[in-house]
């Protein structure tokens, strides 16, 4: 028993120490390659955000340059989601075919074609060829980013350099309205583009992740591409080794299919990735976002702080950005289900103040304070959105499911994600015709309901390797 006693404390030991060997040598370190490679990747998530919030300041602009009606405008402003629907069904696919960083690319591809249609379109169809190009870019940018910046990322800094993903769509958003209230809607197509050259400039100069080119069978460049991302001077052997054995048992799977995702073994990867994502987005986020005018006008002005519905809107996005920010400091330390339960428990919150808000305008109480109730429950909203369930969800996706089938779970999670995004925008309009103050209190019990989901199903992910993850969520593929 002392025996065993004293080999256990010795494996601890030389575990620590090796451990610690690998952190002195830079194979836990964030290296300039991985940042810079991180910050290539994120101009994508930039452009998602740009795309997403593209057709708020430029309605006006459009409706009166082209003379489209609101419907016609309509049209445009939804088939960004069609277009992400079409991007996401392939996006899984065509990532694990050409690999990660050439997925980018194509990505890029298209969303550069996407705003050059926009810009020099002088007819309803061109304008809405370009919107759907962009949307298809989007849906492909929404997987293959966090993908590639969680296969190259160290297990103790991953949480805090995906949390950067959903930061730059915040950014891409802000910033897109800012812009967008100074320029012309072509000129903001044009600008557009900026990030699209930039991601594919900078694309050429990427290691490819380390993980696919070892799934692709090339096992002397993935380990070239591991040192360089991790330093010249890394010991990468542990890391190396643990990717290969990890490939070699999924070799002996036949490669994913999406019907393939509904056997037993992979239940808890799908109900995990598919649920967060549809979670998600049945909460409001994407409703909220694109009718927060709608919303405030709804509310009332607040003339109380002499605030009118545009700067109340601005201010709803800005919130959202310090809180990505923390995320971003405390997501290798707090851990993502923490940080995602406080997140869901700020939205629950936040809807309820804006149902309340609706609720007291009803029965017309307290009038004068209804639209301040209003914009600080939106305001919560978007803060805590931020803090959480704006990327941890992609995070968990890509570390979830094994790599063989990572392809087909990343093309259904962005199918479910997008299509419930149309989903909450068509129904959102209807339901706030049917009762404002109930559309908010449903949105509300939905964030509970997450927060328990988070706690009863999502596992915690923090400061493990992605084979480890695999050895908790699929230990019979791991066994075998």
């Amino acid at each position: 028993m002392e025996r065993e006693g004293t080999e256990q404390l010795s494996s601890s030991l030389l575990a620590e120490e090796n451990s610690s060997k690998n952190d002195l040598n830079g194979s836990n370190s964030a290296t300039a390659v991985l940042v810079f490679s991180t910050f290539i990747a994120v101009c994508g998530s930039y452009i998602c955000g740009a795309t997403v919030g593209y057709s708020s300041p430029t309605e006006t602009g459009i409706m009166e340059d082209l003379g489209l009606s609101t419907a016609e405008y309509s049209v445009f402003g939804s088939t960004v989601t069609i277009g992400a629907m079409v991007g996401a069904v392939f996006s899984g696919k065509i990532a694990d075919l050409v690999g990660r960083r050439a997925a980018m690319g194509i990505s890029e591809a298209v969303s550069l074609t996407g705003w050059l249609a926009i810009a020099f379109s002088q007819t309803a169809l061109l304008l809405d060829i370009g919107r759907l190009f962009t949307g298809c870019g989007v849906g492909l940018l929404t997987y293959t980013v966090p993908v590639y910046i969680t296969e190259i990322t160290p297990k103790n800094l991953r949480g805090s350099f995906a949390a950067v993903h959903p930061f730059m769509l915040t950014i891409g958003i802000a910033m897109t309205y800012f812009i967008g209230a100074v320029v012309s809607w072509r000129i903001l197509a044009l600008i557009g583009t900026i990030p699209c050259v930039v991601h594919l400039v900078g694309l050429f100069f990427l290691p490819e992740s380390p993980r696919w080119l070892a799934k692709a069978g090339k096992e002397n460049v993935y380990e070239t591409a591991l040192l360089c991302l991790r330093g010249v001077n890394a010991d990468i052997s542990e890391e190396a080794i643990e990717i290969k054995e990890n490939i070699e048992a999924l070799q002996q799977l036949p490669e994913g299919r999406i019907l393939e995702l509904f056997q037993r073994i992979y239940a808890r990867s799908l109900i995990t990735g598919v649920g967060l994502v549809l979670l998600q987005q049945l909460g409001g986020s994407i409703a909220i976002a694109s009718y927060a005018s709608s919303i405030f006008e709804k509310a009332g002005r607040l003339w109380f702080f002499g605030f009118s519905v545009t700067v109340g809107t601005i201010v709803m996005s800005v919130a959202q950005i310090p809180m990505t920010i923390l995320s971003i400091l405390l997501m290798d330390k707090s851990g993502r289900r923490q940080l995602l339960m406080v997140s869901c428990s700020g939205t629950c919150f936040g809807c309820l103040l804006v149902g309340l808000s609706f609720s007291l305008q009803d029965i017309r109480w307290w009038k004068g304070l209804t639209p301040v109730l209003a914009f600080i429950g939106l305001v919560t909203y978007n803060a805590f959105f931020g803090l959480g369930l704006s990327g941890i969800p992609w995070l968990i996706m890509s570390e979830v499911f094994p790599i063989n089938m990572k392809g087909s779970a990343g093309s259904l999670c962005n199918l479910v994600y997008w299509s419930s995004s149309w989903f909450m925008t068509y129904i959102f309009n209807f339901s706030m015709e049917w009762s404002s103050a109930g559309t908010f209190f449903i949105l509300s019990s939905i964030g509970g309901l997450t927060v328990g989901f988070v706690r009863k199903i999502v596992p915690e992910t923090k400061g493990q390797t992605l084979e480890e993850i695999q050895a908790v969520m699929n230990p019979a593929i791991v066994k075998g």
